[in-house]
């Protein structure tokens, strides 16, 4: 079986204070603390790019258990911001971790959703060319394309990467059914790079977005996954912005404490927001036996699945 062994993370030291802007954004303390929730944003350093984040994240995973390299057979990177269009930025990592020549390497370009689309295609490349182990890296810093001044995203979004190590050799998590969706015709709430521009977000768009679609989903997911929503120990939702997270719990009316907002001291880091909170359950000795894991955002898409822990 195919599934979740270990998780390494990498989120800067460097932390921009969202509490010092209030008066540049004529916002107050409420409005940082209990309505987007992020009070300070990670910023990668000026020397780092999407490799060395990356790389970084493999070090804390190697700190967890020494990998051997030679038996890593794929890695796929989820970024829309690579550090060149070519080569692919998952060639620039296999080269700079010394990985084997049979090794496979591909990018996707996907953002907040970008993690649970990941474990599927990762987990089906796996399974169809009886690859026994692979990594999952993810890494989105979109400090390369936000504009400092723009209230509506440097509030909000801060740099990190993680790498999730997958394998059939005694995986902690199991991985179960997915769910898939996406609304092209909003796609215009989040955008950049279109004529040169720099990030632009339509917050309360992709709020609708996800309050219309995400607690249908998960209804889908629980079917499919033939589970009851009482059984599950763990949301991971996307880290949007402590306002979403709350929204979605009344609406969906979900056990508060079953709800994780973990973003408050780096901010949303796109697809790296799950794996981020997936990595502090997995570090819990108390770590939950059901988890939902649900990404949303940019596309406008969305896919949720379910993990149950082995052991």
């Amino acid at each position: 079986m195919i599934g979740i062994n270990k998780i390494g993370v990498y989120i800067p030291e460097n932390r921009i204070s969202n509490l010092t802007k209030l008066s540049k954004f004529e916002t107050d303390e409420d409005f940082i603390i209990n309505k987007i929730g992020i009070e300070k944003v990670s910023l990668k350093n000026k020397d780092e790019d999407v490799s060395d984040m990356c790389v970084k994240a493999f070090e804390n995973l190697n700190s967890k258990g020494t990998i051997d390299c030679n038996i890593i057979k794929a890695i796929i990177l989820v970024t829309q911001n690579p550090e060149s269009n070519i080569p692919h930025t998952s060639a620039i990592i296999h080269d700079k971790l010394k990985l084997p020549s049979d090794c496979a390497c591909f990018d996707i370009s996907l953002g907040c959703s970008g993690y649970v689309y990941g474990l599927s295609v990762l987990k089906s490349f796996m399974q169809t060319n009886n690859i026994e182990n692979a990594l999952l890296f993810t890494c989105d810093p979109y400090s390369k394309i936000m504009d400092m001044e723009d209230k509506n995203t440097s509030l909000l979004f801060g740099d990190a990467a993680s790498v999730t190590y997958l394998s059939n050799k005694s995986p902690l998590f199991s991985i179960e059914k997915f769910t898939f969706g996406t609304i092209g015709k909003e796609s215009h709430n989040l955008t950049a790079g279109i004529n040169g521009s720099k990030l632009f977000m339509n917050g309360r768009g992709i709020y609708n977005f996800v309050i219309r679609n995400i607690p249908n989903d998960l209804k889908k997911l629980y079917e499919l996954n033939s589970i009851k929503e009482s059984q599950v120990d763990r949301f991971l939702f996307h880290q949007g912005s402590k306002y979403m997270l709350d929204a979605l719990t009344k609406r969906m009316k979900l056990d508060p404490a079953k709800v994780i907002f973990g973003a408050s001291k780096y901010g949303n880091t796109v697809s790296s927001s799950i794996p981020l909170l997936l990595n502090e359950d997995i570090d819990n000795e108390n770590g939950s036996k059901h988890i939902v894991l649900s990404g949303f955002g940019v596309g406008l898409s969305w896919s949720s699945t379910l993990l149950i822990k082995l052991k």
